[in-house]
């Protein structure tokens, strides 16, 4: 599958065999749910289901690549954009892909469909590299006017993404996974840790999500570090819009 080609995604989105879930965000401090990202699958078949790093790369670099992007904006806008109305405080991410940075797709991301009014609450997330030139940084730097937040996923704090948190205006970063799994019971903590901590001491308010959060134990070491959010299936596993809805509202003693 990891070679689906262009052709077979084009038509796959004809037939609308893509669909999306929701991975819960939950705050380390309360155990709340905040938001969700959203999640593109392809329903391959009676029983397939395919995730989207089986063939998104497929798509970079290519018109594809915008398009779904789209189709992911405009779904997550059908299946809960009403509910993001009657839930001020809901955050909802998407990833942005390079393609679409500092021509035009930026601000669609940020405001068309029926996100427009409830813009507040978008996360648009980009990768390091994702912001591939100075159209593209221009572009994220003016996201605020929007009302969009913008995080940098796959935050591995290396030296290379702390010298973009510097040059762009980043509300937020998602602490790669890779990062998390080296949290294990009863060893010596990385010394990633010591530097996050740094971090967040010097930039006050950046907000921290971290990804693959797989126990309590690992749940439990962010949060004295100060990190402030976490997915994972620790808290849940992604789940179809009616389902997130209701683990959004049972994680806020919501009826």
């Amino acid at each position: 599958m990891a070679g689906a080609n262009l052709d077979e995604i084009r038509l796959a989105l004809e037939k609308r065999e893509f669909f999306l879930v929701y991975l819960p965000i939950v705050s380390l401090f309360d155990g709340r749910c905040v938001g969700a990202e959203a999640l593109i699958r392809w329903r391959r078949g009676a029983e397939i289901v395919v995730d989207a790093c089986e063939f998104i790369p497929s798509t970079e670099g290519t018109p594809l690549s915008g398009v779904i992007t789209y189709w992911v904006i405009d779904t997550v806008a059908a299946e809960i954009g009403g509910w993001l109305v009657h839930n001020p405080d809901a955050l909802i991410s998407f990833n942005i892909p390079p393609e679409i940075l500092g021509r035009g797709g930026l601000q669609y991301a940020a405001v068309k469909s029926g996100l427009r009014s409830r813009v507040r609450q978008v996360i648009l997330e980009i990768t390091e590299r994702g912001v591939p030139d100075q159209l593209g940084l221009d572009a994220l730097n003016s996201v605020a006017d929007t009302g969009a937040r913008v995080a940098l996923d796959d935050v591995t704090l290396s030296g290379a993404n702390l010298a973009l948190l510097t040059r762009c205006n980043f509300d937020m970063i998602k602490i790669d996974r890779a990062l998390v799994a080296q949290l294990t019971s009863g060893d010596v903590l990385p010394t990633w840790l010591g530097g996050l901590k740094t971090l967040l001491q010097t930039a006050t308010s950046l907000q921290v999500i971290a990804e693959g959060v797989e126990n309590a134990h690992q749940a439990e070491v962010l949060r004295t570090a100060g990190v402030q959010m976490a997915q994972g299936h620790h808290f849940s596993a992604p789940l179809p819009a009616a389902a997130y809805k209701r683990y959004y509202a049972a994680t806020r003693g919501s009826p």
